[in-house]
């Protein structure tokens, strides 16, 4: 018999609907759900070819235990004897756990509370490290909150669209047609990013095509213009702001000819910007991780959302600085707590509130962790044992030959995961666990947006879910009773009672709410929150404090030896570290092999014509890939996509890290380009 069965797409966080085609409880096929507020019928490519890599031959299915330098079939209860045997010596601050942006709220939960509970550590992290760090240092001393303040349907109701650092059309196509539909109403586009992207040529009004590494010049331009032309929304400033006289003082004191000859943008494009925002009615900011990935990214969204509050574009539908999430759960991850300085909810570690404290009363423990644990890049180098879930740092993490060397001089490393990707070559043990349909819980998407993905099909072989792996250790260790659970409806359950953003959203509910219900809803009669800020922001005194940042440069820039600046990013056809999608054979063989953008002046220089194999070499490293002439990229400057582990970008990408949160500088580095000879 052939079903039709209803669940969300589990590429990046926009959270579109599918139909999936099910006969004899297998997936042979899908259809876009025509009635689904987000995508509206619509799909990408990613989202068109959603469920191949699930029946991919690689898929593991029982668990594998390392004899004797091999990798060997086990069992569940010879791995849990063994990591049960071999966790319990070890110290806190040896132990540490990374969680997956893919995985549920309910197993994010579970392994941040294993983490606390058991480990008595706050060494706990996933991906958001690596991506959205950032943003949570920059937005929450200027407006209290690192999340997007609107519904992403709001997109398309903006009189103004300000894209930064985001290559919307080909990371978030969904996102982009709400762009396109407010430009087909007359709304104004503008670009900021050094590349002439598909989404600068095909959307953008104007294309801020700066230097990479120069936002916050770019940045305190716009708003010195503003400024000095009295036109910021005095208003908002007076009644909603704090801090302008010292950002006008600082303002001031910048030459705007040498921001524009540092930054490469012109001042006929800043002085036309600077009007074009300020004037807009109802203004929206994008971005992503060309703003964040860098040692400077905390500073270049402190200066965006001051520009954005000083133009009164926050509180209201279709406003605010909306960071972007690229994984399924990348949101609903950390809103669970898997990050060294948050408990669930966002409460902070080593703050006045105490929450180690409230959680070890809610959870009846004691001697919870108080002081923040180690970052993403730190918990690699400087722990003894990890358990890795769902994530791949050796494709992930930059200068990934660093990486190897700290796996594997671990005491003990656990990978839990559905293939034996890169990081699980090296593992003392790996799990195989269940994944999308092939188990229940929610997901946060990208505007807090809470949908629920159904069990629809079988696991193959012995694979479980992550919630059931980490729970059984639990109990193994000592601490059924905290870690008690039959269901994943139990864990929401647990989660409603200490995550009061959460409070409201149940099951039942979402099962009957097409499109979910946006967090906060604290209560079941309630809505969920569609616009923050309405009234104040979420800082202590209610006001959004603007910033005053001054410009560093990038921590590495070109040189004799390596002469080019070399930035990473995304293709449309694939997704992070290639896991899924280069296990979906349509999406694979869009783009089968990595290639490197480069100017064709630059190639004229190199002798290197569009095809040839060129090999790119930095401080980490060298790698090879396919040249792609082309004036997207302008001279001086590489582009490459991260999703190729034979060709894999973070061998070479910089690991210095941003100082106030740990994101490393993937967007610039320096590189030299040869031909393969």
């Amino acid at each position: 018999m052939i079903e039709y069965k209803q669940t969300i797409c589990p590429y990046c966080s926009c959270g579109c609907g599918i139909y999936l085609v099910i006969e004899d409880g297998k997936i042979i096929g899908q259809e876009p759900q025509n009635e689904h507020p987000i995508n509206e019928g619509g799909n990408c490519p990613k989202g068109r070819n959603a469920y191949q890599f699930l029946y991919s031959e690689d898929r593991l299915k029982t668990p594998l235990i390392r004899k004797n330098g091999e990798l060997v079939q086990s069992t569940w209860d010879e791995v849990f004897e063994l990591i049960t045997s071999k966790l319990k010596e070890a110290e806190p601050n040896e132990f540490g756990l990374l969680a997956s942006g893919k995985n549920t709220n309910e197993d994010a939960y579970v392994q941040q509370k294993f983490t606390r509970v058991v480990m008595k550590t706050n060494n706990v992290e996933y991906c958001g490290r690596l991506c959205h760090s950032s943003t949570a240092a920059g937005l929450g001393p200027t407006v209290g909150s690192g999340v997007m303040p609107i519904s992403q349907m709001d997109i398309e109701k903006t009189d103004c669209i300000f894209l930064v650092g985001i290559n919307l059309k080909e990371t978030f196509p969904l996102m982009a047609k709400r762009a396109m539909r407010a430009k087909a109403k007359g709304a104004k586009i503008i670009v900021m990013d050094p590349r002439k992207t598909i989404t600068a040529r095909e959307l953008g009004d104007i294309h801020l095509q700066l230097e990479a590494g120069t936002d916050v010049l770019v940045l305190n331009s716009l708003m010195k213009i503003i400024l000095e032309n009295e036109l910021e929304d005095k208003e908002f400033i007076e009644s909603r702001t704090t801090g302008i006289e010292a950002l006008r003082e600082h303002l001031t004191s910048l030459d705007l000819q040498e921001m524009s000859k540092i930054s490469s943008v012109s001042l006929k494009d800043l002085n036309k910007t600077a009007r074009m925002l300020a004037k807009a009615k109802t203004c929206c900011v994008i971005y992503n991780q060309g703003l964040n990935q860098h040692t400077t990214g905390t500073d270049g969204i402190k200066a965006l959302a001051t520009l954005a509050l000083i133009i009164g574009q926050y509180g209201r539908p279709g406003t605010g600085l909306c960071p972007t999430r690229g994984q399924i759960n990348g949101e609903g991850t950390g809103d669970m707590g898997c990050l060294n300085v948050f408990y669930p909810g966002f409460q902070r570690v080593g703050t006045p509130a105490e929450p180690h404290i409230k959680f070890g009363e809610l959870w009846g423990v004691e001697n919870l962790p108080a002081e923040p644990g180690l970052p993403y890049t730190k918990m690699i180098q400087q722990t003894k044992y990890m358990w890795i879930i769902g994530t791949n740092p050796m494709m992930a993490a930059p200068d990934v030959d660093r990486v190897r060397e700290s796996l594997e001089a671990k005491e003990l490393l656990i990978v839990q995961d559905i293939y034996l990707t890169e990081t699980a070559q090296l593992a003392d043990i790996v799990l195989p666990v269940s994944t999308w349909v092939e188990r229940e819980g929610v997901h946060a998407y990208v505007d807090r947006r809470v949908q629920k993905i159904n069990k629809l099909v079988e696991p193959p072989g012995d694979a479980k879910p992550d919630w059931w792996v980490v729970c059984q250790v639990a109990n193994r260790m000592g601490f059924k009773d905290k870690f008690d659970f039959s269901s994943p409806s139990e864990i929401l359950d647990e989660i409603r009672k200490v995550v009061p953003p959460y409070r409201g959203i149940t099951y039942e509910r979402l099962e009957n709410t097409l499109g979910g219900i946006q967090w906060p809803c604290p209560s079941e009669d309630h809505p969920g929150t569609s616009t923050f800020f309405t009234e104040k922001f979420n800082t202590p005194d209610g006001l959004g404090h603007l910033q005053v940042i001054e410009y560093k440069p990038p921590a590495e820039l070109p040189d004799k030896a390596y002469p080019y600046i070399l930035s990473t990013g995304r293709s449309i056809f694939h997704y992070h570290t290639g896991t899924m999608s280069r296990r979906t054979p349509k999406l694979d063989a869009e783009v089968p092999i990595n290639y490197c953008q480069v100017n064709p002046k630059d190639a004229a220089a190199k002798n290197i014509t569009d095809g040839c194999k060129i090999t790119l070499s930095t401080r980490r490293g060298s790698i090879e890939a396919k040249a792609r002439l082309t004036d997207d990229v302008p001279k001086g400057f590489v582009f490459l996509p991260f999703h190729f582990s034979e060709s894999c970008a973070n061998k070479i990408t910089n690991p210095v890290l941003d100082p106030s949160c740990g994101m490393p500088e993937y967007k610039v580095c320096s590189v030299n380009i040869e031909v393969v000879k």
